[in-house]
């Protein structure tokens, strides 16, 4: 701007200097004034791109940085710097297990809405999906230029129970999508042969341990899926985990001979180190990997760091993204990651027993670090920072042109909850081991990085920040349906902000499934009905009471069929003489203000009254705080007394109720509106004739839940046609 005010300057003193010459000589003719140069608008800045990075099973308890994470924190040397650089949000709630906090946070919809209510396994239907009709983070983004892709964990669907198959990603709105579209959504079991080498069982860490240990080896050949082999041995330690790495089948005490043992299996797939890895493109077209891929064989969360950084690397200069990586760790099952060699602990962890319950905590720092280490790499590898000559993170985000936030996707499991967190009220339970998480936001958006926020936030607020950084301010008025966001961006922009929201919500339930069928119970410790199937139960060390069970006590075994409830699994077990056990809730929800938070939880009791289940709804109001270092955790025994409240307590309770129920009544049941616009009419049924023609297996528009869609779905959307829901709810 100064240069074209000197260069407006010169230009008008030259007309002026050529005027005066030429009425000088008498011989005067009017000139035409020389126009001043135009002064260009400013160009308009591109909005920022954005990295979602999503972590699996990391609680607010784990980090060291938030000052938590136990006697024994994990090391996270670049998330803390990292959130040194940006603003780190400590009183963030999840939903308490995977798939709702996904379902709520890239719909910016509370799952009372949206019908997604736990973590999505082979048996929901595509009913508790997202729904291919929702306004998702990326659908909304396109409308401002942004190209969206998923990167690692999906699990907002289920390509199962799903009429899109392996494409859901590209049909709820993502350009491209690479990553695992697993049975259950999650990793799989450990492969105890460790590819066939040896009888199921005999390896707990899925590879061939060093040959100290029982059935281990000091060398052996070491089989890639392309048929290629390497000797391993002499230096190498534990040449069976570093066989893993590299994506092959380790055969102990041999050399390398071709071809391969037949023994050897590549189809195995193996927790976190062999995966079903999906590739969607923008055309809609599909590409999934065979098990002998390199990258079918690498460690899901090296996997997930290499496949983002070459799309992102790949967009064209000027170009908008947002880019999710969505690591599956530090979900179980948990295992060694990939050997790093500058820590003691992480060599050392090739000798431990993956079954041990001990060896599940040390394992779950390593995980922790190691997505530390990858999520430092993934930054330096899309050019947003660089290692300082210690290995350390070198990252000024004000000068980049990217948004970076990083989320924890609920509360910790159990097994892993660091003190003075609870571990019996953990993932799975809205209490606040459950639901409190980390949220990290850097960025050239920022004002006074390093600071932290007090104010409540919710991971439903996140959808209204990416629509704010990609420009949009209403963000409620490009959505056709209500939505549950909060805005987040002035917390950015304004150390003095003041809090955007009065109260916060959280919730886990029951998917839907055909014939009502729901989770078999599963006893970790307490009874609960989150794993959605046997391995999922008996990865996280469970015990399996339902369809298909060989539990017993003291020598009386459990029914062929198993148990519907816990309830009965507790009768059944107590009646033979066994150990009572708690049971946790078949429907958590929790709301809070300020100072006080609001439990809700639904169990099934199939026990006081013979012959029949019925519901058991239990309330408890807790004085609730998230201080550092001493944080008002919802403990049982700290609940208030509801028949002998303050006058404060119960005002606090009152408002909480009616406020719980206020968001109910705002959810309107609709039948026959498939396609969620609030309306029955003509569109139904052209979309209900759609699902039924191409399959006529689950979808959104099996209205009746029985697995099919089919002519009793249409006859629902007959019988209610015309029906205009929007007055009243979304």
């Amino acid at each position: 701007m100064h240069k074209q005010q000197l260069n407006g300057g010169w230009i008008a003193a030259t007309v002026a200097l050529a005027l005066l010459i030429v009425g000088c000589s008498g011989d005067f003719s009017p000139v035409p004034p020389i126009a001043p140069a135009p002064i260009p608008d400013p160009p308009v800045a591109a909005p920022p791109n954005i990295l979602f990075v999503v972590i699996d099973d990391v609680g607010m308890d784990q980090l060291e940085l938030f000052g938590f994470g136990g006697a024994t924190p994990p090391a996270t040397p670049m998330i803390a710097d990292i959130a040194g650089a940006g603003v780190s949000f400590i009183d963030a709630w999840a939903m308490p297990a995977c798939s709702v906090t996904r379902g709520v946070m890239f719909e910016g919809r509370f799952p009372l809405r949206t019908g997604m209510k736990a973590a999505l396994g082979p048996n929901d239907l595509a009913n508790s999906m997202t729904s291919p009709y929702a306004m998702t983070i990326p659908k909304l983004l396109s409308t401002r230029g942004y190209e969206s892709a998923m990167i690692g964990k999906f699990h907002i669907a289920l390509p199962g129970m799903n009429p899109a198959g392996d494409a859901i990603a590209h049909d709820l709105g993502w350009d491209f999508f690479a990553g695992w579209l697993d049975e259950t959504g999650d990793p799989a079991s450990i492969d105890t042969t460790a590819g066939g080498v040896a009888p199921p069982g005999t390896y707990s860490c899925g590879f061939v341990p060093g040959g100290h240990l029982a059935h281990g080896a000091n060398s052996g050949a070491c089989y890639l899926g392309d048929g290629s082999c390497s000797d391993l041995g002499g230096d190498v330690h534990t040449p069976g985990r570093s066989c893993r790495d590299a994506g092959g089948i380790f055969e102990p005490f041999a050399m390398c001979e071709s071809p391969p043992p037949e023994r050897l299996d590549f189809s195995r797939l193996n927790a976190h180190s062999v995966s079903p890895v999906v590739y969607s493109y923008p055309d809609g077209s599909v590409e999934t990997l065979p098990l002998t891929d390199p990258r079918s064989r690498q460690f899901r969360a090296s996997f997930a760091v290499d496949a983002a950084a070459e799309w992102i690397n790949a967009r064209p200069a000027g170009q908008p993204w947002m880019a999710t990586v969505s690591f599956a760790s530090i979900h179980t099952p948990l295992v060694q990651p990939p050997v790093d060699t500058r820590s003691l602990a992480s060599v050392a962890s090739g000798d431990l027993d993956c079954s041990s319950l001990v060896a599940q905590r040390v394992l779950s720092n390593l995980m922790v670090e190691n997505l530390d280490l990858e999520i430092g790499r993934l930054l330096v590898a899309i050019g947003l920072a660089s290692h300082d000559d210690e290995g350390g993170l070198v990252f000024a985000p004000e000068s980049t042109d990217t948004m970076v936030v990083i989320l924890g996707d609920n509360g910790s499991l159990g097994s892993g909850v660091k003190l003075p967190f609870d571990l019996t009220r953990a993932k799975g339970q809205a209490y606040q081991t459950g639901v409190w998480v980390p949220l990290i936001v850097a960025g050239p958006l920022i004002s006074a990085p390093g600071r932290q926020v007090s104010a409540m936030v919710n991971v439903a607020d996140l959808y209204a920040l990416f629509a704010e950084i990609a420009g949009i301010t209403d963000v409620q008025a490009e959505v056709p349906r209500p939505i549950d966001a909060v805005s987040m961006l002035p917390y950015l922009a304004d150390p003095e902000q003041r809090a955007m929201r009065d109260w916060n919500y959280t919730e886990v339930g029951l998917n839907v499934q055909a014939g009502g069928v729901i989770n078999g119970p599963c006893i970790i410790n307490s009874c609960t009905q989150i794993p959605n199937i046997q391995s999922i139960c008996e990865d996280n060390n469970g015990v399996w009471w339902g369809e298909g069970t060989a539990a017993s006590v003291n020598g009386i075994l459990a029914p062929e069929q198993g148990f519907k409830f816990c309830s009965e699994v507790l009768d059944f077990v107590t009646s033979n003489g066994g150990d009572a056990f708690d049971i946790q809730p078949l429907v958590s929800i929790a709301i809070r203000n300020e100072g006080f938070k609001l439990v809700e939880n639904t169990f099934k009791d199939c026990i006081s009254t013979p012959g029949s289940c019925v519901d058991d709804t239990v309330l408890e109001l807790y004085e609730i705080d998230v201080p550092i270092l001493t944080p008002w955790l919802d403990r049982e025994g700290d609940e208030l007394p509801l028949d002998a409240l303050s006058a404060t307590q119960q005002s606090a309770f009152d408002e909480l109720t009616e406020r719980l129920a206020a968001l109910r009544a705002s959810v309107i049941d609709c039948p026959g509106d498939g396609n969620i616009d609030g309306v029955v009419d003509a569109r139904d049924l052209e979309e209900w004739e759609r699902y039924a023609t191409s399959g006529g297996g689950s979808s959104v528009y099996d209205l009746n839940l029985d697995g099919f869609t089919d002519e009793l779905d249409e006859a629902i959307i007959l019988a209610n046609m015309g029906r205009d829901c929007r007055v009243a709810g979304g």
